[in-house]
């Protein structure tokens, strides 16, 4: 069985007396390791699916498996152990806390689960060992973003859920982040799933996913993919 797999998922929302399709009938498979970009213009369902599959919301029909567990069954208190030991979540927004050092918010993270990496250690790996006692408001917008990506990192997840990481960033930022999430895939063996609206970001992936109107609308594979600091968008 593929390391993670949706089969026929669907959700609904019923927003008065009209039933909304976020997700139709969604049904891929994202292999061990992978860089997975799933793109797809604003409303196509892009987050709806990613939320299901970190455990943020739950499908009203079909199957999610990750690592063999069907993460559609489990009830409220497996989902916060998913979320807490096998998902890191990279957002848009850096969601730091900012009375706190960059050591000290990717610590937070590493005390709710099971086997973490050394926050410090993580820190030097994405770069930032030198600024582990700044805060966020002494970062860069990519400085926080990569403090971001070490608290998911620390967590030693199974799964790393990135939505629109660079959104908030320049486009040499942007470029350096895609390249540590794809250094990322490529060195530890971590699966990232990468949300975007940007088609220029399908060209760094292992395996593309278009989604269009909650469905997908078409699926590529990558043998060669280009570096992070080739794109130009």
């Amino acid at each position: 069985m593929a390391f993670v797999q949706f089969q026929d998922v669907r959700k609904v929302y019923q927003m008065g007396e009209v039933q909304v399709n976020a997700l139709d009938g969604v049904s891929f498979t994202i292999e061990r390791g992978e860089l997975a970009v799933i793109v797809g213009p604003s409303g196509a369902g892009k987050t709806t699916l990613l939320n299901i599959l970190g455990g943020i919301d739950t499908p009203t029909s079909g199957h999610i498996w990750m690592g063999g567990d069907d993460v559609a069954s489990f009830d409220e208190k497996r989902l916060v152990q998913y979320r807490r030991h096998d998902i890191g979540f990279v957002f848009q927004f850096y969601n730091l806390v900012q009375n706190l050092t960059a050591v000290e918010n990717v610590e937070l993270a590493t005390q709710i689960c099971r086997n973490p990496h050394d926050p410090l250690e993580t820190l030097r790996k994405v770069g930032l060992g030198h600024r582990s006692d700044n805060f966020p408001g002494q970062l860069s917008g990519g400085e926080q973003q990569r403090v971001a990506i070490a608290r998911a990192l620390a967590k030693n997840p199974q799964l790393l859920l990135c939505d629109e990481p660079t959104g908030a960033l320049d486009y040499e930022t942007g470029k350096q982040i895609l390249g540590l999430l794809q250094e990322t895939s490529r060195s530890d063996g971590t699966t990232v799933v990468l949300i975007t609206h940007n088609q220029a970001f399908t060209a760094i992936a292992n395996h593309v996913l278009h989604v269009r109107e909650g469905r997908i609308a078409g699926e590529e594979f990558n043998e060669h993919p280009a570096a992070a600091s080739t794109l130009v968008w």
